[in-house]
């Protein structure tokens, strides 16, 4: 496999507010970093929140490296005059894992389909050329769960293969959910085999 395969370029974090005027009209542009369709709901929900009397929220998001998904809303505006202009942008810095919102007020003047496409894709680059990008490692998302009399084999296998723990749960029986980057995915599992009544389930991979 590749090195091409196993990272990705995305957003460490969000950015807000990124104003862009064209003949009295008023594009913001947001952008987020995101994993699933549900992230990008809950930004669309507060972006209508916080912008409750915007003419147009447009939008554009890609998820996904080996087989990515994409879907660009024009939100009322002619058909291609918003959506996909933002998801040029987009897709012109190879990101993946994200989102971007351009919130619209309507200041009187038609720009007509061309002009809108400037603005929005304008607004998108903006946006973007003041984001902090980062190249991520593909990683797989595994659940371990272990009696409690094996915590200390555990751990040190974690700790010496460099892993995070995102979740933990300790009940009758103890369950970790751990990140393991895609390339030390084969030297993980080896590891985990290794380890007594040690129970694993790959859960996602992002």
């Amino acid at each position: 496999m590749s090195d091409e395969t196993l990272s990705y370029r995305t957003l460490i974090k969000a950015v807000e507010q990124v104003v862009f005027k064209e003949r009295k009209s008023k594009f913001i542009g947001y952008a987020y970093p995101v994993r699933t369709e549900q992230d990008i709901k809950k930004h669309l929900h507060l972006l209508k929140q916080l912008y409750p009397d915007a003419n147009h929220i447009c939008y554009a998001w890609k998820l996904g490296v080996k087989a990515p998904t994409y879907r660009a809303q024009d939100d009322g505006e002619p058909r291609n005059s918003a959506g996909m202009p933002i998801y040029g942008q987009i897709k012109s810095m190879d990101l993946t894992n994200i989102a971007v919102f351009v919130v619209r007020y309507f200041g009187g003047v038609k720009l007509g389909v061309g002009g809108l496409i400037s603005a929005y894709r304008s607004t998108a680059a903006n946006t973007l050329a003041v984001a902090e990008i980062q190249e991520r490692f593909i990683s797989s998302q595994f659940r371990l769960e272990f009696d409690y009399e094996q915590m200390n084999a555990v751990q040190r296998m974690i700790s010496r293969l460099q892993l995070d723990i995102s979740e933990r749960i300790l009940e009758e029986r103890a369950f970790f959910t751990v990140d393991v980057p895609l390339k030390e995915k084969a030297r993980f599992l080896d590891a985990v085999n290794r380890l007594y009544k040690v129970k694993v389930e790959e859960l996602a991979e992002y």
